[in-house]
């Protein structure tokens, strides 16, 4: 069975870096450059799991998040928040609006892998 995974981020070059990691993994991806059309595909076209940038224009991904959360079909959905503030008051945040996980950039695919992984167990 394979798995779509959402990327969303607003910087071309992550996606695109992420993208190979998935594709290469054989993951299904789909993408959104910002919170509003990554809301707009996780209600049209409920994704596996979510990889979301904190730090993005407009809606950020603590935004995201919430929505996600306070919403029963996507409630469960795992949301893997990744941003390059990696300090504690960022990670306290994204586990307060319901991150599953949160990973500090930049990302090894290994590293990658292996949480997306642990989040289907």
């Amino acid at each position: 069975m394979t798995r779509t995974i959402l990327i969303v981020d607003d910087e071309p070059m992550t996606r695109k870096l992420l993208r190979l990691m998935l594709t290469r993994a054989n993951y299904e991806v789909l993408e959104a450059a910002d919170g509003y059309e990554a809301l707009e595909i996780v209600t049209t076209h409920p994704p596996d799991a979510v990889l979301l940038d904190v730090m993005m224009p407009g809606m950020n991904g603590y935004t995201v998040c919430t929505y996600i959360r306070s919403h029963e079909i996507t409630a469960k959905l795992p949301v893997i928040m990744l941003s390059a503030r990696g300090d504690a008051e960022g990670i306290q945040q994204a586990m307060a609006v319901g991150a599953t996980l949160f990973m500090s950039k930049p990302i090894t695919p290994n590293d990658l892998l292996t949480q997306l992984e642990n989040v289907f167990v």
